[in-house]
């Protein structure tokens, strides 16, 4: 099956891969070309194998260290890649410093699918997954690292004069 590239003004969308979505049914437009996140975790093998099976992950690549250790590898969940490594040097997982300062937004599919997942492979569920006022149902997790993660199901789009006024009545 030959693949194909599809490309928009705010770059790939779909490189045809089988199971891959097309971005533009998940990722609100804004969000498309964001920041890549690197994680930092006490195991990066275990934490690897923990966003398999809570996160659904699809690892892409590792570089380990002599001693087996992760220097670097990056995991795709749903078309977002986040990249792992040992905390080492200046970085220390969040468990160990006592809380996380940082969250990680991922859109998905379906966040009520991921949620149950995340939840039977030992995520913490600090949310569950709940309609919002900016259009998107979302959950949050914790990973067993400590870690933050918001997963998004985007609904719809709302004028942001709309979201305002959306969030205003949410909290009067």
């Amino acid at each position: 099956m030959a693949r194909t590239r599809t490309t928009t003004t705010n770059g790939p969308v779909n490189d045809g891969a089988p199971g891959r979505v097309d971005a533009r049914q998940v990722v609100p437009a804004r969000y498309r070309n964001a920041a890549v996140p690197h994680v930092m975790v006490a195991e990066g093998a275990a934490a690897i194998d923990f966003y398999t099976r809570a996160f659904g992950a699809r690892e892409e690549f590792r570089i380990e260290t002599p001693e087996g250790g992760i220097l670097h590898a990056e995991v795709r969940i749903a078309e977002s890649v986040v990249m792992v490594g040992d905390a080492t040097g200046p970085f220390a997982a969040p468990a160990a410093l006592g809380g996380a300062s940082v969250a990680v937004h991922v859109w998905v599919p379906d966040v009520d699918a991921l949620t149950e997942r995340a939840a039977a492979a030992g995520a913490e569920v600090l949310q569950e997954p709940a309609d919002q006022f900016h259009g998107d149902r979302t959950a949050i997790l914790r990973d067993p690292d400590g870690h933050v993660w918001i997963f998004l199901t985007h609904l719809r789009d709302f004028a942001e004069h709309e979201v305002s006024r959306r969030i205003i009545n949410a909290l009067t």
